[in-house]
């Protein structure tokens, strides 16, 4: 049986104190634990593990007390280094990934490519200032932070709906699923580019 692919990180800023253990290929046997501090930002990350088919603890102390802003940003650029580190070269993987999700009325798509080229594009068209106690503002940029840290290349895209918490939650999950189609195994140990290296 193949291994399963881990890491853990620790990250600590003066705002800031993260650990977190990741480990990828879990589906059917996953242990899920989230507490950043701020709620509907635990509900999405644990979306998004649910979905990859991830084990994922994620622990933050944050300054609060300022803001979400650093527990936000902060937690997701850890999740993404966990990200590359638990995948490590991308090699023997389909690189790309795409889906949709609907939540009710919302529906997303995401499209994944594990290229070592950190970009994001993220379009989700929320309208409130806050959902629950997390800026919407930060919704996007949770985002773009994790594909910063992981190396990935990311678009995501709301094309539908009037719920911003469907909104959010669904563009969660189609990146959730998208993740766990770039990062499959193919069964061969080929770096999946033309270059011969990502």
């Amino acid at each position: 049986m193949t291994a399963i692919r881990t890491a853990t990180v620790s990250r600590k800023t003066n705002e800031t104190d993260i650990s977190i253990t990741l480990a990828m290929d879990c589906a059917g046997a996953q242990a899920i634990q989230i507490d950043s501090g701020i709620g509907f930002l635990d509900h999405m990350y644990h979306a998004l593990a649910k979905h990859s088919g991830w084990s994922l603890s994620l622990a933050c102390k944050g300054d609060l007390h300022i803001d979400d802003h650093h527990t936000a940003e902060d937690t997701a650029i850890a999740l993404g280094m966990a990200f590359k580190q638990a995948l490590g070269e991308p090699r023997g993987i389909k690189r790309f990934g795409s889906a949709y999700a609907p939540l009710d009325e919302a529906l997303s798509r995401a499209v994944v490519d594990i290229s070592g080229r950190p970009h994001a594009s993220i379009d989700l068209g929320l309208k409130r200032e806050m959902i629950g106690t997390l800026s919407c503002e930060m919704i996007p940029h949770v985002m773009e932070s994790f594909a910063q840290a992981a190396g990935i290349t990311l678009h995501v895209d709301v094309l539908k709906g009037f719920n911003d918490h469907h909104r959010a939650e669904s563009a969660f999950k189609a990146l959730a699923v998208a993740l766990k189609n770039a990062i499959e195994r193919t069964g061969t140990n080929d770096v999946p580019s033309t270059k011969g290296v990502l």
